[in-house]
C-alpha cells in the first residue's frame, strides 16, 4: 500500500473526543484497560498526506488575515464531484460554504419551516438530525426502514407518502448513503423516493456526507442527478470531513441548483454571521480533493471494507443471535443484538455497558431509533478491530 492504515495513533490528550470522552455517565472503563474508540464517527487513521502537506504549506506563510474563497476552492469541488460521482453541470454559483452539514440543515429548516412544523425522517436515523429537529422545535415524523428477506434495509414508499400526506409535511430529510444502516441507495430507489416527494410537494434536504465511502460495485448516486425535478427540489450537503477525518477543522458545503432555495438557505445562514470558512480548512479541502487524495481514499475504502467484513464474520460466527447488514457504504455497523440478549437473558443496556467496561466504546442504537441495536465504528487499524472483537468474545458476550 502507498499509505499508512496500520499505525496506532495515541490520540489521548490530542483534542480527540473519541478517546477523551466516554459517553456514559453510569459506567467507566475498567482500570488499566485502554479504550478502543468505536462510537463517534471519526477515524483513527492518520489523515491523507496530501491534506497535511497542503495545510503545512499554508502554515509556512505566517499571516492568517481575512480572505476570500478562491476559484481553486470551487474548482476542486467541481472536479471531485465530476470525477468521483459523475456530476455534470455543476458551477461555482451552485456551491456554498457551510460550517457543518448540521449547520446547513439547521439553516434550511429555519428558512423553509416554522416551529412546530412536521419533518419526515427515516428511522433508524442519524442522531444529529434528531438533535437539530428537537433544538429547533420541529415535530419529528418517522418512516421506518425495514430489512427484507435478504437482510437489506429498504424504504417503505407507501408509508412515506401516507405519513407526508396525513401530517401535511412539506420538507423531508434524506440520508444518502444512509447512516446508521449503511445502505447506498440505488438509482431506482432514489427515483422512487423523489417521485413520492414530488407528488407530495416536498422540498428535500439530502445529507450526502458519506458519498465517498462506498464499497465494491456500490456507487453513490447524487440525489439531484436522478431527474430535473430532483435537481431543483433538493438541497444537498457534502463535506470532506468523514472521508478524510477532518471534523475538527470544520468545513462543509452545499450544492443547490434552485436559485430560490439557495437564496433562502444562504440568507438564513448568512444572517448568523458565523458561516465563514477557516483558511486552514480551505487548504485542507484543496489537499483532500486532489489526485493524491483520491488515491488515499481508494486505499481507505479497501481497508474499511476489510474491517467491516471481519467484524460481521466474527460476530455472526461467535455470537449466535447477533445479526447485521454488511454496509454498502460508511464505516459504521448497526448490530442487532436482540436475539443474543433474549437467548442469554441479558438486557440490551447491560450488554452495552459490558462493552464499555471492557474498553470497547460503542453507541446505543436507541439514540438512532432502534433499541435492539448498537452502532459500531470500524475506522481503526485492523489490529485494534481484532483486539476489540477478542475483548467482546472474552468479556462481553458471555453468560
Amino acid at each position: 500500500m502507498e499509505f499508512d492504515f496500520t499505525t496506532i495513533l495515541d490520540r489521548r490528550g490530542r483534542d480527540a473526543l473519541a478517546v477523551d470522552l466516554v459517553p456514559y455517565r453510569d459506567v467507566q472503563v475498567e482500570e488499566g484497560v485502554r479504550p478502543i474508540p468505536m462510537w463517534v464517527a471519526d477515524m483513527s487513521f492518520p489523515t491523507a498526506p496530501s491534506v497535511v502537506e497542503a495545510v503545512q504549506k499554508r502554515l509556512d506563510h505566517p499571516n492568517f488575515g481575512y480572505f476570500l474563497l478562491p476559484d481553486a476552492y470551487y474548482d476542486a469541488i467541481k472536479n471531485w464531484q465530476k470525477t468521483r460521482h459523475g456530476v455534470e453541470g455543476l458551477e461555482k454559483e451552485h456551491i456554498g460554504y457551510e460550517n457543518g452539514v448540521l449547520g446547513g440543515v439547521s439553516s434550511a429548516l429555519r428558512a423553509l419551516t416554522n416551529e412546530g412544523d412536521p419533518i419526515l425522517v427515516h428511522s433508524p436515523t442519524y442522531v444529529g438530525f434528531l438533535h437539530v429537529l428537537k433544538d429547533l422545535n420541529r415535530r419529528i415524523v418517522t418512516s421506518p426502514l425495514t430489512r427484507d428477506e435478504a437482510g437489506v434495509w429498504r424504504m417503505d414508499y407507501a408509508d412515506m407518502e401516507q405519513k407526508i400526506t396525513e401530517n401535511g409535511i412539506r420538507l423531508v430529510i434524506f440520508c444518502s448513503p444512509h447512516n446508521p444502516c449503511g445502505r447506498v441507495w440505488e438509482r431506482g430507489e432514489i427515483e422512487q423516493a423523489m417521485d413520492v416527494y414530488r407528488r407530495c410537494g416536498c422540498t428535500v434536504i439530502s445529507d450526502e456526507i458519506w458519498a465517498d465511502l462506498t464499497f465494491g460495485a456500490h456507487k453513490h448516486i447524487p440525489t439531484q442527478s436522478v431527474s430535473e425535478d430532483a435537481r431543483m427540489r433538493t438541497i444537498a450537503f457534502y463535506a470532506p470531513s468523514k472521508t478524510f477525518s477532518l471534523a475538527g477543522l470544520i468545513g462543509s458545503y452545499h450544492i443547490i441548483y434552485n436559485e430560490e432555495l439557495k437564496k433562502a438557505v444562504t440568507d438564513c445562514g448568512g444572517a448568523t454571521h458565523y458561516n465563514s470558512c477557516n483558511v486552514l480548512s480551505l487548504h485542507a479541502l484543496l489537499g483532500a480533493y486532489s489526485e493524491k487524495g483520491a488515491r488515499w481514499v481508494d486505499e481507505l475504502r479497501a481497508v474499511l471494507y476489510g474491517n467491516l467484513c471481519y467484524v460481521k464474520y466474527f460476530m455472526e460466527n461467535h455470537f449466535p443471535g447477533v445479526s447485521m447488514f454488511l454496509p454498502e457504504g460508511t464505516y459504521m455497523l448497526f448490530l442487532n443484538c436482540r436475539g443474543w440478549c433474549e437467548a442469554h437473558h441479558v438486557p440490551m443496556e447491560e450488554l452495552l455497558l459490558r462493552g464499555v467496561r471492557a474498553g470497547v466504546i460503542w453507541q446505543r442504537g436507541a439514540d438512532f431509533g432502534d433499541p435492539d441495536c448498537i452502532r459500531l465504528n470500524v475506522a481503526l487499524p485492523a489490529s485494534l478491530v481484532e483486539e476489540a472483537m477478542e475483548r467482546l468474545k472474552d468479556r462481553v458476550f458471555v453468560d
